[in-house]
């Protein structure tokens, strides 16, 4: 009964988020007690108070994108659609142009770059943060790049994550 009440929920989610969950029913039907334990990660990863729509939005692609070279990326891009962040700001982070974002936004963007990349010069960035967002914006974001990387982790670890695929700012078609 919470195997099939889980599947209709994964069901629901890949109709709303327009990309397929197979890793997920992978885990769900291989073990039930890991899927559970698995799904604690949801409530975390959509953690979101007081942090401004775009600027989770653009952390959570710029952290899955280093994880991830696709249908991750595309679920989070289609999260931040349906969370009405700007389609300029969406394509902006998509095409890599930091430059095109305001200038909070392009705080967020080398911030969550320098964490992913490992590159030692996140301090400044992080105090900005902190003046912008304070400092539960930043654990919110925090929270929203952890998880934003777990996923394509867990996802590529079951080879789920092979192919690559095309990102668009688009709406997903509901079925």
């Amino acid at each position: 009964m919470i195997r099939a009440l889980a599947s209709k929920r994964l069901d629901a989610a890949e109709r709303e988020l327009g990309e397929s969950h197979d890793y997920m029913r992978h885990i769900l039907n291989t073990s039930l007690r890991a899927f559970l334990r698995f799904a604690k990660i949801f409530p975390i990863s959509d953690y979101r108070r007081g942090l401004p729509a775009d600027a989770y939005h653009v952390a959570r692609i710029v952290a899955a994108r280093d994880e991830d070279c696709g249908t991750c990326v595309q679920v989070e891009v289609n999260l931040g659609v349906r969370d009405n962040v700007a389609p300029e700001i969406l394509q902006a982070v998509i095409d890599r142009r930091p430059d095109q974002l305001p200038a909070n936004l392009q705080i967020v963007y080398e911030f969550v770059g320098a964490l992913v990349g490992k590159t030692g010069n996140d301090e400044e960035l992080r105090q900005a943060i902190r003046r912008d967002y304070g400092e539960e914006g930043l654990v919110e974001l925090a929270l929203a790049i952890g998880a934003s990387r777990f996923l394509p982790s867990v996802k590529r670890t079951l080879g789920y994550g092979k192919a690559c695929s095309l990102v668009e700012v688009r709406l997903p078609e509901h079925r």
